[in-house]
């Protein structure tokens, strides 16, 4: 039913939630868990008075995935096959384009179950992908993990 699960990555606090349910449905399935983290290159701060150049922006972005690829895959249990891929552009677009391009069969992801004013200032990825998505999206709220 699934061969290829999608799990993607900002390294947020309570990852390993998604991490687990993304794992355990890779050992009842046999499937690949495949753990994608963008470079998100829509500097917010490139302004004259903003302070971050782009390619300060751009290498914080990517240092940043980097280390969200390592602790996610940290939190995926022994013996599931495991891919890892980064790439740069808008979250949703890039998790929406992964899910066509590579043939994912499902998505899990975290959320923080934003509402109010911050849901509106930040939005969701998470909520964002439910709506576009093609294959089913399970998504895991986190928690803190200190």
């Amino acid at each position: 039913m699934y061969d290829d699960i999608l799990l993607p990555t900002d390294g947020s606090d309570g990852i390993a939630e998604a991490a687990s349910h993304a794992g355990e449905l890779a050992r009842q399935f046999g499937a690949t868990v495949h753990v994608l983290s963008v470079v998100d290159t829509r500097n917010r701060f490139e302004s004259p008075t903003g302070g971050l150049s782009d390619a300060a922006w751009t290498e914080a972005e990517r240092e940043r995935a980097e280390t969200a690829i390592e602790k996610t895959v940290d939190a995926l249990p022994d013996g599931v096959a495991i891919e890892t891929s980064i790439v740069e552009g808008v979250p949703k677009t890039e998790i929406l384009d992964t899910v066509t391009d590579e043939g994912m069969d499902i998505v899990v992801m975290g959320t923080h179950g934003r509402t109010g004013l911050d849901h509106y200032l930040i939005g969701s990825v998470a909520e964002k992908v439910v709506r576009r998505s093609p294959v089913p999206v399970v998504t895991v709220r986190l928690g803190d993990e200190s």
